[in-house]
Formats: C-alpha cells, sequence, structure tokens
C-alpha cells in the first residue's frame, strides 16, 4: 500500500484552504480590535456583537490569536518533505517557534473558554476538552522528537494541527447557522465547535492511519530490498 497521490492532494488542498480560512479571521479580528472605526462592520451586522465581546478582552484575544495565525501559517511547511531535505536546520527552529505558539495558544483558549465564550457552557466544554487535547499532543510531539522518535513526533503534529484547523472548520458552521438565523449565536456557538473541532481531529487521525499503514508496507519493502539494509528515513506526509 502506498499513499494515493490524490488523497494526498485531497488533504493539502483541504488544509490550504482552511489556514486561509483562519488567517483571514485573524487578520480581521486584529483589524477590528486595533481600528474599530475603519474596519468594524455595519451596525447591523450580527459580526458587531461578537466584535464587542472580543473588544471587552482585546489583550487576551491578542495573545490567543496572533500566535494561531503564526502557527496555521507556519506548521504545514513541517510537513513537506522537500522543505525539510533542504532546510533541515529552518525546519527545526520553525519547529521550537511552533511548540512555544502552541503552549500560549493552548493555555491562552482555556483562560477564554471560562472568561469570554458566547455559547455559554456547551462552547466551554467544546473549547476546553480540545484546548486540553492541543496541548496534549503538542508536549507528545516535543517529547517524541528530543527521543529521535521522528515517525511518532510527526503523527502527533499532525494532531495538533487538526485540532488547530478546527477553529477555521467553525467558521463556514457559523456562517451557516447565521444564514438559516434558526439558532441565537448563545444556541449554536457551541454546537458549531464541537463539529468543527471533532471534524478536524477525525480527519487528523484518519490521515495518521492510513498514512502509518502505507509506511509500514514501505519499510518491508526496504527491508527485502537487495543489499538487505533498512531505511527509517521518515515518510512524506
Amino acid at each position: 500500500m502506498t499513499v494515493s497521490k490524490g488523497a494526498t492532494r485531497f488533504v493539502w488542498t483541504a488544509v490550504v484552504v482552511l489556514a486561509l480560512i483562519g488567517i483571514a479571521a485573524v487578520s480581521r479580528r486584529t483589524l477590528v480590535l486595533l481600528w474599530p472605526a475603519q474596519f468594524a462592520g455595519k451596525h447591523s451586522s450580527p459580526a458587531v456583537a461578537l466584535d464587542a465581546g472580543f473588544a471587552r478582552h482585546m489583550a487576551l484575544t491578542l495573545v490567543h490569536i496572533l500566535p494561531g495565525g503564526l502557527f496555521l501559517a507556519l506548521a504545514p511547511l513541517q510537513f513537506i518533505p522537500t522543505f525539510r531535505q533542504k532546510h533541515l536546520r529552518l525546519h527545526r527552529w520553525t519547529g521550537r517557534v511552533l511548540v512555544v505558539c502552541g503552549l500560549i495558544i493552548g493555555i491562552s483558549a482555556l483562560v477564554m473558554s471560562y472568561t469570554m465564550n458566547i455559547g455559554g457552557p456547551n462552547e466551554t466544554a467544546a473549547t476546553t476538552l480540545f484546548a486540553i487535547v492541543f496541548l496534549i499532543c503538542l508536549i507528545k510531539a516535543y517529547r517524541h522528537i528530543r527521543y529521535k522518535e521522528i515517525g511518532r513526533h510527526r503523527e502527533w503534529m499532525i494532531r495538533a494541527y487538526g485540532v488547530g484547523l478546527g477553529v477555521a472548520t467553525t467558521r463556514p458552521i457559523v456562517g451557516m447557522f447565521f444564514a438559516f438565523r434558526r439558532l441565537t449565536p448563545h444556541e449554536f456557538f457551541g454546537i458549531a465547535f464541537w463539529m468543527g473541532f471533532t471534524i478536524t481531529f477525525l480527519a487528523a487521525e484518519a490521515w495518521v492511519d492510513y498514512t502509518r499503514q502505507a509506511g509500514e508496507t514501505r519499510l518491508v519493502e526496504y527491508a527485502r530490498g537487495p543489499d538487505g539494509t533498512r531505511q527509517l528515513e521518515t515518510l512524506s506526509s
């Protein structure tokens, strides 16, 4: 079994689209917080009430979203084989930056869950759970790379990034709830967060399992090579 090019293309397309959605959301939120007169929406827009809530906790919001935008932008580079091979030193330093950003994101998310949630206890439960899952994945990824366990490191970073992309996935889901207007933000925000985080986390886990099986097959093939060597090079994601 080998990793299908079609599957790889589909996953990368989804990752890039979600990362761009997340970065766009961070950019808009930052502009609205810093220059509300120029970038805030119209008074009739449903986003205005949400903007006011974030404005009351501007420092905490910026501490959370700015590292979040950097995490969404930089992490995909880490999974590109040619980037790792040609720029190994930069790959390692980028990884350190991502770990620091990730710790800030996870800890600030826990604080935000109890100080500025919109969807009440349901949203708090979702964001608390996935913030903890994100931090666990990040710490395990760091631990494995410290012990040179590259395969395990890759898997846990995929899981961590899957949780991170969940924030971007909630954006179109929230947009659909706004469009149908059957529930208030207080009623649907928790549902949206549960859906967004769960979808991307399960997708990340499925990709880990799929590529792991392909990787095990390739190692068996290498072990049976004519020179009898066993190559343990990191597999592409």
